[in-house]
């Protein structure tokens, strides 16, 4: 799919967590086959637990024609910003939309140190993104026979400030 050029990103409000928990459970089904685990947290996290959320972490959206179909969380902790449940609807895969949230993550703390997210060993698409993107696997653990999640760093430096900060 070529890249998309009509959507819009910006930050999500309360009133968007049941249209991102759904889009969270569709878009989390293709990890779930990759480890024929179908018990992963994402799949099953509750109205009230994501609503809750919405309470120390921000999320922002990507929007088409008034449909959320790509979604983000960051927050800020010792200087970290903890990038997490990147997702986009599977229908608009491979556009670019993944790449435009991981920046539009990082630029909400523009000041942070650094940048932590991560992903199980067996994603090689999002693996590959955020490697092409300038992020370092610098630790995994196992979570079960099934799954190990691989951390994934990014520390900033004034090559990385710049491209942030102007792209």
């Amino acid at each position: 799919m070529k890249h998309l050029t009509d959507i819009t990103i910006e930050k999500a409000s309360i009133e968007d967590a049941e249209e991102i928990l759904k889009l969270q459970k569709l878009a989390y089904l293709s990890e779930a086959e990759i480890f024929k685990d179908f018990t992963i947290p994402p799949l099953h996290q509750t109205i009230d637990e994501i609503s809750s959320e919405f309470n120390y972490q921000i999320f922002s959206k990507v929007q088409r024609n008034s449909k959320i179909i790509g979604s983000v969380r960051t927050f800020l902790e010792s200087g970290t910003c903890y990038i997490g449940k990147l997702i986009v609807h599977p229908d608009y895969q491979n556009a670019g939309i993944g790449t435009r949230l991981l920046y539009a993550a990082e630029k909400q703390y523009p000041n942070s140190e650094r940048y932590e997210l991560f992903t199980g060993q067996k994603s090689q698409r999002n693996l590959h993104i955020y490697k092409k993107n300038g992020y370092r696997i610098f630790k995994s653990k196992v979570v079960s026979e099934k799954l190990t999640l691989v951390f994934l760093e990014k520390i900033k430096n004034k090559h990385n400030q710049e491209r942030i900060q102007f792209e």
